[in-house]
Formats: C-alpha cells, structure tokens, sequence
C-alpha cells in the first residue's frame, strides 16, 4: 500500500512511526529543506506519552524532557487557587513530559529516517496540488524557493498533516480564510534560571486577559539550571487575524512587560524571568472552526491541519499524536482503506471538536477565571467564593472530555498493532 504523509511535524512523524510499526511503509513530504530544531516548549500528557511509549521513543523522552509532577494555578496575585498532581504522582501508568517542540520533532525525524530509511523521507517538497478519488490520490510537488515541478506521486491514501496553514485543507475548503484570533497575543521565549516549586511544577497564573505560563523543559545536572519555558499573554482589542507572515516573529519586551512588572510571586519572578531572556517570539492565539468532513476520497487530515486549538490545557501536540496513532490502528484492522478512513474520522473527529469549543470557553483555565470574577482581591475568602469541589469539577471534567481521566487511559486498549497479531487484543 502506498501512504503519502504531508507533514513532517509531530503528528506526521508519529504517523510514519506508528504506520511502519504495524507493517506499512509511508513515504513522508516536507517543505522544509533543512529541519532546525524551532521553536519553544510543549507539554506532552500521559496519553500522548503512552502512544509515543509504544513506539519505543520513552527513554529517549526522559532523557530530553523533564518529567512534569504538579499542576498549580494561581491569581493573579501568586494566590494559590488549585494544584494538583500530574502523571506518575498522579496514578498514571505514563509520565507527563515537558520538553522543547524543536527537539521532539527532531528525535521523531531521526528515527523515522532510522527506521524507514532516508528514502522515504523527502525534504524541501511543497505540496502543489491533490487529485483524490475513492480509488487514490494523485499528490503534485515543487520546489518551495523556485517554484520548480518536483513531480507527481500516486498513492492509495494520504494524510495531511501539514500544520494550521495546511494545503491540504486548502484544497478541500478554499474559501476558508485565515485561522480565527482570539484578540489574544503570546509572548513565549526559553531561558536558563534556577528551578522552582521542586522543578518539576507548571504554573498557571493569571485570568483570561492576562496570563503567565512557566513550566521547565530540561535540566542540567551539570550546572544546576533549568531551561525554563514561559509564555507571557495578554487579550487586546482587536479580533483581526495577524498576516501568517508576522506569526513567530521576534516579540518586543516593551510590548508586555510593563503589564506583568508586578507579578513576583513565591520563588517565581515574572519581570526578572522576562529580563533575563535573550529572545521572544510573538504570536496570536488562533483556532479555526471545526470541519464536517475530514476526508475526502482516500485523502484525511491530521493534527493541526484537522483541528487547530487555543494552546489551553496542553492538548494540541497531544491530540495530533492521538490522531497519529488512531489512524494507524484503523488501517492496520480495518477490512479495506474506505472502512480504516471512516473509523478514523469517526472516532477523532468528534473527540477534537469537543476539545477545541471548550478550550474556546477557557477549558481548564476557567478555574481562574472564576477566580478572578468572584474574588478578584488578594484578601478575598476563595474558598468561599468558589468552593473546592466546583474547582475539582473544572478540572476532572476537563480530563475526561480530553481523554486523560487516570482510570480511563490507563485501562484503555492499546492502539498498538504488529504484524500477525491479534489487533487490539493487548493492553499496555
């Protein structure tokens, strides 16, 4: 069977991973010529630790990442509102990983290029154009600098995992427009600092107009400092999409510190974190609207080319990793592509679109919200104002909308499938 993969970000190298391990051999199709190790941090939760687990890539994450224990919310004021404990301290059978996005897509290239050889990994192909039929697809590639036809490759399905700008997508839904922006700006940089809260703690902080992220993604046993992940937001006025070319650019200080000068909490020093980096990236929060069909003829979507989300919660890496692993078990079971295609749609594609219209109503992070329309002072009894158990409920319904209830992953099937065995019949 020939398996086309647009993409050679986390969803479609766990693709490749995941499509090779049951006994396929895709071919993957990236526009970048050279893959640099980009970007900031990530969160990978316990379920997409667990896929990536099964493809034998957990040392290696430990290794990269650091292993997240606790989760903490806190005011705006470092006001303790919820914490609670994360992957193995919580009763996983899986860690939860934080660790830089640049190195995680570099150790899945490596060992999709180990595993599948260089040959199936083809470098500085742009997709051009798709024809798709309930018989095939027939994809259409060039050159990204020059424009030059790199020539045509038929398969029996591809998967278009190629990212919130996907041209797959495109081809499917051409007048969609621009990603949809929440008015909601990010600054996001990295930087060495000493670690906090135990270092092995995320923190939220904040309310929906202004938040702070920090959470560490590697640490140097060598020096004692810890690679710290942070991302300073604020909401604005304005619901007008930045031009893709202005997403990822360098970010001014001077934009948002000010706003964040007094946000010096226990053992968490925003303006000194803010001052002691080199470089920020800016970017606007953005989602589009979730699709009514994923697939067309023997072409899908995967990832962020299906489900683009609000960045709450930590499950956009993770849902594309799902994605990944999903498919992957449909194809290898299921009686013809046309069943493995609709099995998977059917199965992730309501899943995803849950999760992006409640990330859309703050997902998780509601909880401080509450916080902050309830008991916005610093003196204000929170208990009171937003009873424990209503904030238990935010998070334990977050968990099961989003598939990481404790009980639920750890007795799930495993998505795993082998050559010659009984699909599905084992768990992990």
């Amino acid at each position: 069977m020939e398996i086309l993969i647009i993409g050679a970000g986390p969803a479609g190298l766990t693709a490749a991973l995941s499509l090779h391990q049951a006994g396929f051999r895709p071919r993957v199709y990236e526009a970048v010529s050279r893959p640099a190790p980009l970007g900031v941090g990530i969160n990978l939760l316990p379920h997409a630790v667990r896929e990536l687990a099964e493809l034998g890539l957990l040392d290696d994450l430990r290794r990269l990442g650091v292993e997240t224990n606790e989760l903490v919310y806190l005011s705006k004021h470092g006001k303790p509102i919820w914490r609670e404990a994360r992957g193995l301290a919580a009763g996983y059978k899986w860690p939860q990983i934080s660790i830089h996005r640049g190195e995680l897509q570099m150790l899945l290239l490596r060992k999709t290029v180990e595993r599948l050889g260089e040959e199936n990994v083809l470098l500085g192909h742009t997709l051009a154009d798709l024809e798709t039929s309930d018989q095939g697809v027939t994809a259409h590639f060039v050159q990204r600098a020059t424009g030059e036809s790199l020539g045509a490759r038929k398969a029996d399905v591809l998967i278009g995992a190629d990212g919130i700008h996907s041209a797959v997508r495109r081809k499917f839904y051409p007048n969609e427009g621009p990603p949809n922006f929440s008015g909601a700006t990010l600054w996001r940089a990295t930087v060495e600092a000493p670690p906090f809260l135990g270092g092995r703690a995320m923190v939220w902080a904040g309310h929906s107009r202004q938040k702070l992220v920090a959470y560490p993604i590697r640490h140097d046993p060598a020096t004692g400092k810890t690679l710290i992940n942070w991302i300073c937001e604020l909401r604005g006025d304005s619901t007008r999409t930045p031009p893709k070319e202005d997403w990822n650019k360098p970010g001014n200080k001077a934009d948002f510190l000010p706003a964040f000068a007094s946000w010096r909490f226990p053992e968490i020093d925003t303006p000194a974190l803010v001052e002691a980096t080199e470089q920020v990236f800016e970017f606007p929060m953005v989602d589009r609207d979730p699709l009514p069909r994923w697939t067309f003829g023997r072409a899908t979507l995967m990832g962020d080319a299906a489900h683009p989300m609000f960045p709450i919660g930590s499950n956009g890496a993770t849902q594309g990793l799902l994605d990944a692993r999903v498919f992957s078990y449909h194809l290898a079971t299921a009686g013809s592509i046309d069943e493995a295609l609709a099995r998977y749609e059917s199965e992730r594609r309501t899943a995803t679109t849950r999760i992006v219209m409640t990330n859309r109503a703050n997902g998780p992070d509601q909880v401080m919200e509450l916080v902050e329309q309830r008991a916005p002072h610093p003196d204000d009894d929170l208990d009171a104002r937003v009873p424990f158990e209503e904030r238990k409920a935010i998070a334990d319904e977050y968990k099961r909308i989003t598939g990481f209830d404790p009980k639920v992953l750890n007795e799930r099937m495993s998505y795993t499938v082998l050559p010659g065995s009984n699909a599905g019949g084992d768990r992990s």
